[in-house]
């Protein structure tokens, strides 16, 4: 057991500075490295799809024992006391038994933090609602963690597993994280989020953690949880290797909803996420290879997915995040239906974007890309969308920016985005169809898009600023052909 500082024993072994280290004690160990993803395409300029769908193909999706452990038969009862040490009692028979399913049956279960193990498959079954406490100390003692894309201990995410193989949340239940303007949220200083004037919250943490993340103090070191204020993640498999999420709904969602780290071989498929809360990405993928979200819905306040890998010099020391496909979901509200970045400092590569489908206006934008100076800006490359079709957004159809949040060029990181094709969208209405914005000396490109349409267009229709080898190939603005 080690004791990080702050005085909270965790079981969680300290990740150390090195990038050899750093790799190994997430699980992917330092040959993903030197190796090559073996999803490594033999001819880069092939067609694109057909890699999509070796991809999908090549991703390992758990299989479980046909055994169940029902949490009521470990002393768990709906409407009942808290039953966090029950469902750990679940959990922990599963896997001395060489892993199968935990059951939450038909019923409220009130609980706190659930860690899976190796092998374990949680499944939530229909009329099933898991209601994770809304006391923090609860989420104690203090996990390994990353927040906003530094590295840290603080308190656990609602559903957590460090280093597992093979594990599972499925089901048609609900799992309800009780955040609201009375928890959870209030820590954003927003009075919108319940906030008050003379409360605590999150930003001095937020400033602390971020430039210990940039002078490279120790991880162990770097302990928030009891008397701070940085939110954990709904659902969080840390250096796993073999996770599905499938077919459950999330409400009310402290801070990030799905966020796998550091993982391999990702499934996230039917999964219905609600919220309108602060940074409540649905699905945020981060430094992992090989993840396939599809048939998903989401309906956020903050982006819909989004692809991530670390910022600053912790997200320097990550590998990218790559082979990521995401087929036939749909997006309600939110900041991007898809997004890369901002926290991209690993880099992003090979991400395969089919059939998305924008059913709510109120979308800010449909893809946004973003980066800035300030946040270890990585290299974003071979991302290819298609079939995308926007009822409309309030911002552009595609956004692509190295400002973002309206940070100048003069940080220390220079972000590269190329190698970007769009193809099929058709968006409704928005200000422009395309922002793009790089910077003088480092321009975005090559960008390709073709074969889309876009209506009630109110701005200048295509806003580029310092990008190179954009092709625009029968392309239509507002009904008029543009292109070259």
């Amino acid at each position: 057991m080690t004791r990080p500082a702050g005085g909270h024993t965790s079981a969680y072994p300290e990740p150390h500075l090195s990038r050899r280290s750093f790799l190994a004690a997430s699980g992917l160990g330092a040959a993903s490295l030197l190796l090559p993803s073996r999803w490594a395409p033999a001819d880069a300029a092939g067609d694109p799809w057909a890699r999509a769908d070796a991809i999908a193909a090549g991703i390992t999706v758990p299989t479980f024992p046909d055994r169940d452990f029902d949490i009521t038969r470990h002393g768990a009862a709906p409407d009942g006391a808290d039953s966090t040490a029950a469902i750990a009692r679940a959990v922990a028979a599963c896997s001395a038994a060489g892993g199968g399913r935990v059951l939450v049956p038909a019923g409220t279960f009130r609980t706190g933090p659930v860690h899976l193990r190796s092998g374990v498959h949680l499944y939530v079954a229909k009329g099933a609602v898991l209601r994770f406490s809304t006391d923090p100390g609860d989420y104690l003692p203090v996990v390994p963690t990353s927040y906003e894309g530094n590295d840290c201990y603080n308190y656990s995410p609602l559903v957590y597993a460090y280093r597992q193989t093979n594990i599972a949340v499925t089901g048609e239940g609900t799992l309800d994280g009780q955040a609201s303007r009375q928890h959870w949220w209030p820590w954003v200083p927003k009075a919108v989020w319940g906030w008050r004037k003379g409360r605590p919250s999150e930003d001095r943490d937020k400033a602390r953690l971020r430039a210990q993340g940039q002078a490279g103090v120790p991880v162990g070191q770097r302990v928030y949880g009891a008397g701070h204020y940085l939110r954990p993640a709904f659902i969080e498999p840390y250096g796993c290797t073999n996770v599905l999420i499938e077919g459950v709904r999330l409400v009310n969602p402290p801070f990030w909803q799905v966020h796998p780290l550091l993982s391999r071989n990702v499934t996230v498929r039917g999964v219905t996420v609600t919220s309108q809360g602060p940074n409540d990405d649905g699905c945020d993928p981060e430094s992992c290879d090989g993840v396939l979200i599809e048939d998903c819905h989401f309906d956020t306040r903050d982006d819909c997915m989004a692809i991530k890998s670390g910022r600053g010099r912790d997200g320097l020391r990550r590998p990218p995040s790559r082979n990521i496909v995401v087929r036939g979901c749909r997006v309600g509200r939110g900041g991007g239906g898809v997004a890369i970045g901002s926290e991209e400092a690993g880099g992003v590569s090979d991400v395969y974007v089919d059939g998305l489908v924008g059913d709510d206006p109120r979308l800010s934008t449909g893809v946004l890309i973003k980066a800035q100076s300030l946040y270890g800006a990585g290299t974003v490359e071979r991302v290819h969308m298609r079939n995308v079709r926007l009822a409309g957004v309030r911002n552009a159809a595609i956004t692509m920016t190295y400002y973002y949040g309206g940070t100048p060029e003069r940080g220390p990181y220079r972000p590269t985005f190329r190698d970007l094709s769009f193809t099929g969208f058709t968006c409704g209405r928005s200000r422009n169809a395309l922002n793009l914005d790089g910077f003088p000396d480092h321009p975005i490109g090559p960008v390709q898009v073709s074969d889309s349409a876009f209506g009630g267009v109110s701005g200048q229709g295509v806003a580029a600023r310092n990008v190179t080898g954009l092709r625009l190939t029968n392309v239509r603005i507002n009904g008029k052909p543009v292109g070259g």
